[in-house]
């Protein structure tokens, strides 16, 4: 386990030099113990780390999309009238749904190389702390170029992981509008992949009365317009086949929904999801809530019992 800046500094303290040392090698050897030191106080030190590791967490949890440019296009009919039109009316669908998966492929490789880099990058963190605990001036000195190799290959990490964590372009090698007139589009189609924040449940602003459950969630984007989500509610059971386990969707298009005719005293598994579209792409990551109604009779003794409108 790494120690901290001051037990750094301090154990070099006691392996100062006598008189008959050779000077130069220790002020060489602090020098460059330093530079090792600032590396794991500043790219690589802990608190950097996990904020790396976080934001990679994040990325998993979103839903990826295939973003198009240009969105429209302008056509002429039969009348010769001009009419601007959304791109993917005119896009072939076999060639949109290869595309699509090779945005799912580009996106499950760069959250896997994501996480491989942040390993890398803890493991070595803890060799370089490692060398700087526990190696003398002798030792330190004669490993110094494995160890500047060490730096490098890691600072080469560390300028990996950022375009990692953004979702890049996507190389167009097949034909996307097989329209022979509208054919010179294809030279000018851009794709990418874009990502969406997680919903997530809000744990206090959801709760159960005694046959119906008040859900709201969010995501980090407070300022994105409601969109269709599906809600997913599942009565669990013991498992016998007495009384199997069913479930049901209901769409929405807020981020609250009262859920009525549930039975009392029973608990129910809510999930939230976006609703597929013809841009989703990849997202295996739905957040999931638990709720219990409440009983007949503690539903009347219930003061601060609240009563869904309508």
């Amino acid at each position: 386990m790494a120690r901290n800046s001051n037990e750094f500094e301090s154990s070099s303290e006691s392996t100062a030099p006598s008189g008959e040392d050779d000077s130069a090698s220790w002020e060489r050897y602090l020098e460059r113990r330093n530079l090792v030191l600032q590396f794991l106080h500043s790219s690589l030190s802990l608190h950097h780390l996990q904020h790396q590791q976080n934001k990679a967490e994040l990325l998993k949890k979103c839903c990826f999309y295939l973003e198009i440019e240009p969105k429209h296009v302008n056509m002429i009919d039969l009348n010769y009238e001009m009419h601007c039109i959304d791109i993917l009316e005119v896009i072939d669908p076999i060639q949109w749904e290869r595309m699509k998966k090779v945005g799912k492929n580009q996106a499950q490789i760069q959250l896997s190389l994501l996480t491989d880099l942040l390993e890398q990058l803890k493991q070595g963190r803890e060799e370089l702390s490692c060398c700087v605990e526990t190696w003398d001036m002798a030792t330190f000195l004669s490993g110094w170029e494995g160890i500047m190799q060490r730096l490098f290959k890691l600072f080469e990490y560390m300028e990996t992981l950022i375009p990692l964590q953004v979702p890049g372009q996507l190389y167009v090698k097949h034909r996307l509008v097989s329209r022979a007139d509208l054919a010179p589009l294809n030279h000018n189609i851009r794709l990418s992949l874009s990502t969406k924040m997680p919903l997530v449940f809000d744990r206090k602003g959801s709760f159960a009365g005694k046959d119906w459950a008040k859900l709201k969630w969010s995501d980090e984007n407070q300022a994105s317009p409601p969109e269709q989500c599906e809600l997913h509610i599942k009565l669990l059971t013991n498992g016998s086949q007495a009384e199997p386990e069913y479930s049901w969707f209901q769409p929405v298009t807020s981020n609250v929904c009262i859920v009525q005719d549930l039975q009392p005293g029973r608990p129910y598994k809510f999930t939230i999801s976006r609703s597929l579209t013809r841009t989703f792409v990849f997202g295996d990551w739905h957040d999931s809530i638990t709720l219990k109604t409440k009983p007949d009779a503690a539903e009347d003794g219930d003061s601060n019992t609240w009563t869904p409108e309508g």
